[in-house]
């Protein structure tokens, strides 16, 4: 087989263009949120081949002919692949019927070589009949896909500018896949803000128990980046198992490689644990799914971690067991939540009402931000995001602020054909707003929780920040004199008009 394989130094953009091309020219009829995971571990296979390969040539030319130091070298290495689980075999074995069989074979071979970091990584099943249907249609994707992937070299790429494409085709597939876009992938604008809002810091743990494809966490780790540190730790915690494999291949293309990601539920079987107990935690931040149903209710007053204590949510609403998850394993009088929740969380009575009461007797919610609708794939909705600080908690640093900051900002986008986007404008103006936590007319107000009390501890965002917008008024005598003085250069141009009209014989209405 030959191929001729792009040797170039590529710029962010570039190489988000090429690889989104590759991966998108190769799809067949199968679903665009299934393709994804063909797609990206595509992609991850052939970075860490070509890295490997560029590895092995580096070793070559210090060693030699000595191929045995050179494999034990290599074995101490970021990883490893063993004979038989490079791209390039795979690539040599193309035209074989077994093909996706190989790509299985090969995968299985490099998590059995680094197992510490990659074991269980690649979940898909490249020869799967069901997922790519018969042998000769998955064949041809198959083929097709590995011939895109074998034109790009990615050996001299670094971690920084892989992870980042792997981020802007995840974010790619998510516009195509629509509603299904939620279970693994937060719009980055909104995962940059919620990020920017938890301000963590450096020798945080950061926490997200709803990580879908790990985006969010990455971004918190960046803030903390942005100020001068790589000292801090990811946790997350995903339910769906292709999802929670990207977010670990994520990881790994970040250079994250000590980052902790189970899968399993949240809600029902929490595995970031020690001790017997919740592990606690610097900074969470979440995009949960919204009014999840059949969440696990019927299991909450019996929960070992006793996390419903405030209350149980109603069995077809999961989001306050959301939130209630993330503030118990946050540390009690230093953690801080930021996450993602939709309108009604702000408001909804029943069981609901006295969860969010007993938070704000607890005097722990710290802002209620409103954002616009339409950010994102999987709702028209507009949404909120909570910041609650445990340091204002009896006995924490922040125990005598007695007030929550609102920010109406749901006018603060640019609107797109199929979705609104925040801009860094609109994320600046809020995030700095939020920071200064002064009142601003018609956008953001604080406010005392003796007025959200006698509210019923409603947190609707409209009831404490007015956007009402008086109608400009009309001046009629104004508007008659500007008239009248207009009336000559009026009957002026009719005249003129009716000229032009007769010299063409034709006649007026009124004429007729």
């Amino acid at each position: 087989m030959n191929t001729t394989i792009t040797h170039k130094k590529y710029t962010q953009e570039d190489l988000n263009k090429t690889l989104w091309a590759a991966a998108d020219s190769s799809r067949s009829s199968v679903d665009g949120g299934v393709y994804k995971d063909y797609a990206l571990t595509m992609l991850f296979f052939k970075y860490v081949s070509d890295l490997n390969k560029s590895r092995y040539v580096e070793y070559k030319e210090r060693f030699g002919a000595d191929e045995k130091r050179i494999e034990e070298k290599m074995k101490l290495d970021r990883f490893y692949l063993p004979p038989q689980a490079s791209f390039d075999y795979i690539y040599n074995k193309i035209e074989e019927d077994n093909i996706g069989e190989e790509v299985n074979k090969a995968l299985h071979r490099i998590e059995e070589a680094n197992k510490e970091k990659l074991e269980g990584v690649f979940s898909v099943d490249f020869n799967s009949e069901s997922v790519l249907g018969r042998l000769d249609q998955r064949n041809k994707m198959l083929r097709n896909l590995i011939q895109d992937f074998a034109k790009i070299d990615l050996s001299d790429v670094g971690d920084d500018i892989i992870g980042n494409s792997y981020m802007y085709m995840v974010e790619r597939f998510g516009a195509d896949a629509g509603k299904k876009a939620g279970e693994f992938f937060t719009t980055k604008s909104v995962a940059r803000l919620v990020a920017m809002l938890a301000e963590p810091k450096a020798g945080d743990r950061i926490l997200d128990p709803a990580c879908g494809s790990g985006g969010l966490l990455l971004l918190a780790g960046e803030e903390v980046e942005k100020l001068g540190s790589k000292n801090y730790a990811l946790y997350g915690q995903e339910s769906t198992g292709s999802t929670y494999q990207l977010a670990r291949m994520n990881m790994f293309l970040h250079g994250k490689d000590s980052a902790r990601i189970e899968w399993g539920d949240t809600l029902n079987n929490p595995l970031l644990v020690e001790n017997d107990q919740l592990m606690h935690f610097d900074v969470v931040v979440a995009n949960p799914p919204f009014s999840l149903k059949k969440w696990g209710a019927e299991h909450a007053e019996s929960d070992k971690y006793k996390r419903f204590w405030r209350g149980v949510p109603p069995k077809d609403k999961g989001d306050f067991a959301f939130i209630t998850h993330m503030i118990e394993s946050a540390k009690p009088k230093t953690g801080r939540v930021a996450v993602i929740v939709p309108h009604g969380v702000l408001f909804r009575g029943g069981s609901e009402g006295k969860i969010r009461e007993q938070l704000i007797k607890e005097n722990i919610i710290d802002a209620v931000i409103g954002l616009p609708a339409g950010l994102f794939q999987t709702t028209g909705i507009p949404v909120s995001i909570l910041i609650i600080d445990r340091s204002r908690e009896k006995g924490g640093a922040n125990e005598g602020k007695k007030d929550v900051f609102f920010i109406e900002a749901s006018k603060e986008f640019k609107q797109g054909k199929a979705q609104n986007t925040l801009t860094d404008e609109n994320t600046a103006k809020i995030f700095e707003t939020y920071k200064v936590r002064k009142d601003v007319e018609k956008f953001a107000r604080k406010v005392n929780l003796s007025e959200i009390e006698e509210n019923d501890f409603n947190l609707n965002i409209t009831r404490y920040v007015d956007t009402f917008e008086e109608e400009e008024e009309i001046d009629i005598l104004t508007n008659l004199a500007e008239l009248k003085k207009l009336q000559p250069e009026l009957e002026r141009l009719e005249k003129e008009m009716d000229e032009h009209l007769k010299k063409l014989n034709i006649s007026l209405p009124n004429e007729q």
